[in-house]
């Protein structure tokens, strides 16, 4: 027993390690100057809004069938408790501890696509998952691949939480392209061309901008306002605010979804409507099309048939079309991990280029402990206990111990690298930015622990298996 024990913590430790040398190799990338932080911003980019799609669908719509329905929907249930749970986790060590308030983003999201698939690949190389493999799984019964349909269906929810706030954050990996500078001068123009002729009044306080007007001129201030922009709750003031920071805010705010508002309505709308129209406006996000395309498809007899069977079955897509989108699918696996060596070593190299000259800033000893201990043993033991008593006792999660694997690791790992920007463009300080940058560096590079969780679920899934 100590003996079969040994070898699957070793082999787990294995599959974790593979996992951080390929961030590592990332990293080396920046340092040998082969790649830079403008760089990862664009893997980032496609990776999320080009290849997560196509992997989506290809792995949903292959693995879901009108019969199994049922286990997709336990995984968005799961998804919703346990982003709660992480939230008001983060929430309460904020308000409770008095830590920073990016501790919410920091528990709430975890790396749920690249990593976790990374880290499932690897695990079925190393064997350990064969305990989990159904006898009877029938005709193209492929465990790893419905393991990663799982993972997908679990970070669907979590694509659409970051999108919704993202534009708010100036995400890396869900950012939305800013505006320029003149096309905003061009819409304030535009919104003085309107209101033109309506009243003498209103005219008045009007100024034609220039290429010498301020962005943010007492008009249109509030028009403009950063007050929406918090997403997360915070003790903290926002700090003083400079026309560097507010021109930014100004120009992120500035993101009119063209085909519902007009640009003149959009500017007359309060802060409040606004937030609201841009946070489900923004839900409608490549990853979420990608997978309800995908469960149309795996629903449908006829489609499934056509995208996903053999040719001479039927399947006429599934020579060229499905297998081009499996083919640029694959690639999101192992580029986004590279890219979050790349974004964290830039971050760290830059925070502390940044504090050339002052006292060292280390990261906060507390919350650190907090962190690492809510992601690394916290979530192991509430997904394996919860998953472990439903598998049991119930039949809620089903009958695959594949599934119940995949639920038990969903909410565990280190935080997504995309806080890193978030920070950036909030009202926290260099000091906070840099302490961010080395929370999420040190969290990576402990992720090697999970192997204790990896062994823990393994053992959990083959006992209420039996």
């Amino acid at each position: 027993m100590a003996s079969s024990l040994t070898v699957s913590l070793v082999a787990a430790f294995q599959a974790s390690m593979a996992v951080l040398l390929v961030i590592f190799y990332g990293a080396l990338s920046v340092y040998m100057k082969l790649l830079d932080s403008r760089s990862a911003k664009m893997m980032s980019k496609i990776s999320v809004k080009f290849f997560l799609p196509a992997l989506e669908f290809v792995k949903i719509g292959r693995e879901l069938h009108a019969g199994g329905g049922h286990r997709y929907n336990v995984i968005l249930i799961w998804a919703c408790l346990t982003h709660t749970i992480s939230f008001l986790l983060g929430a309460g060590a904020h308000f409770i501890f008095g830590m920073p308030d990016w501790i919410t983003a920091t528990i709430m999201f975890n790396n749920t696509t690249s990593y976790p698939l990374m880290l499932i690949q690897a695990l079925d190389q190393t064997g350990l998952l064969n305990p989990l493999i159904l006898e009877d799984g029938g005709t193209g019964y492929n465990p790893v691949e419905q393991a990663k349909s799982y993972f997908l269906v679990y970070s669907v929810l979590s694509s659409c939480l970051t999108f919704a706030i993202g534009p708010r954050m100036m995400d890396t990996e869900f950012a939305i392209d800013p505006p320029e500078e003149e096309d905003l001068l061009s819409a304030l123009a535009q919104v003085q061309q309107d209101r033109e002729g309506e009243s003498e009044e209103e005219s008045e306080g009007l100024h034609f901008p220039t290429e010498h007007t301020n962005l943010l001129s007492p008009r249109h201030r509030p028009a403009i306002s950063s007050r929406s922009n918090s997403f997360f709750p915070s003790r903290r003031a926002s700090l003083t605010s400079s026309p560097t920071r507010d021109t930014n805010r100004a120009i992120v705010y500035e993101r009119r979804p063209s085909s519902i508002v007009s640009r003149r309505r959009w500017f007359e709308l309060s802060d409040r409507v606004r937030w609201w129209l841009l946070f489900f406006y923004d839900f409608l996000n490549a990853p979420l099309l990608g997978a309800v395309a995908g469960a149309i498809v795996g629903l449908s007899p006829v489609l499934h048939r056509s995208f996903f069977n053999e040719t001479v079955d039927g399947g006429i897509f599934t020579a060229w079309l499905t297998a081009s989108l499996e083919n640029i699918g694959i690639l999101f696996v192992s580029l986004p991990v590279v890219g979050a060596g790349v974004s964290l070593y830039s971050a760290v190299t830059k925070t502390s280029e940044k504090g050339k000259g002052k006292q060292p800033v280390g990261t906060p000893w507390f919350t650190t402990l907090y962190v690492l201990f809510v992601r690394f043993a916290v979530w192991p033991v509430i997904s394996t206990g919860i998953i472990y008593y439903l598998a049991k006792n119930t039949d809620w999660v089903g009958e695959d111990p594949m599934l119940w694997f995949s639920m038990m690791f969903m909410p565990l790992g280190p935080s997504a690298v995309k806080l890193i920007t978030m920070v950036e463009v909030s009202d926290a300080s260099e000091e906070d930015q840099h302490k961010v940058a080395k929370l999420l560096a040190i969290s990576y590079a402990v992720s090697p622990v999970m192997c204790f969780a990896v062994v823990g679920s393994l053992n959990a899934c083959q006992a209420a298996r039996s």
